[in-house]
């Protein structure tokens, strides 16, 4: 298992927490998913022989979210 941090810009809500959670956890391989509104960044743990750094980011992109 391997840990990131992406940034996540255009969070407003808890609703917008959640949504970028459950489109992280929605990728194969992500263990677990923690979004912070506050500090505008998301914490993932991975498989890498499942998920790719991309995949994570274009799943927060797909969600409406921009990432860096």
């Amino acid at each position: 298992m391997e840990r990131i941090s992406l940034d996540v810009k255009g969070m407003h809500c808890d609703n917008c927490v959640n949504t970028v959670a459950d489109a992280l956890k929605g990728v194969d391989g992500v263990k677990l998913a923690r979004v912070s509104l506050d500090q505008e960044r998301a914490d993932v743990t991975y498989d890498p022989s499942r998920a790719s750094v991309d995949q994570l980011k274009e799943a927060v992109k797909s969600a409406g979210y921009e990432v860096a």
